[in-house]
């Protein structure tokens, strides 16, 4: 048995530096074999098992890469900051120019919006003129048309003044005079 003591899987990662996935896989692989599950903390693993599968507790970090000179680093940092002031100033002109793109291409849309508003008025209002004057046209048809009770009379369909005049019927003894319906006189 060991006397060191036993790290869960986090806290085994957190030490040595690596994921947990890393630690389950080893683990797994049988590179950790004391390591026993308990039912309260998950996976407990020895360090002495993570000290035999080659990983180190609290390593410290490695050293800072060599820091250049100060005048290296001046030109350095200017020639970066002028690359990103020329990518901010492109990306903006992108925006501009995408932005009066996207303007003038919604002003194209609101002009064609209009006309076909304007168009779909006129025609309205033409649909309309046409329906009243379909209704003249009826109405004089109508006027045109002879009574049912004339049709009979009327014979063919001869205009009034083409046909000649005919003589009023004699009454005959039989016969009664029609009344006219206005009331008029006999």
């Amino acid at each position: 048995m060991s006397t060191r003591p036993m790290l869960t899987q986090r806290e085994a990662a957190t030490a040595c530096g690596v994921s947990r996935t890393t630690i389950r896989r080893r683990r797994e692989a049988g590179d950790l074999p004391g390591a026993v599950q308990d039912s309260q903390r998950g996976w407990l693993i020895p360090v002495d098992d993570l000290l035999a599968a080659g990983l180190r507790l609290h390593a410290p970090a490695p050293p800072d890469a060599p820091k250049a000179p100060k005048a290296q680093d001046a030109q350095a940092g200017n020639v970066e900051a002028d690359q990103e002031h020329e990518d901010v100033a492109a990306l903006r002109a992108e925006l501009e120019r995408m932005q009066s793109e996207h303007a003038l291409a919604m002003a194209d849309e609101r002009h064609g919006r209009e006309l076909a508003e304007a168009e779909a008025a006129h025609l309205k209002a033409r649909l309309s003129e046409r329906g009243a004057h379909i209704e003249d046209l009826q109405r004089a048809l109508a006027a045109l048309m002879p009574a049912p009770e004339r049709a009979e009379l009327a014979g063919p369909a001869v205009p009034a003044q083409a046909r000649p005049k005919a003589a009023p019927p004699v009454p005959t003894g039989e016969e009664q005079p029609r009344r006219r319906w206005w009331g008029g006189r006999r």
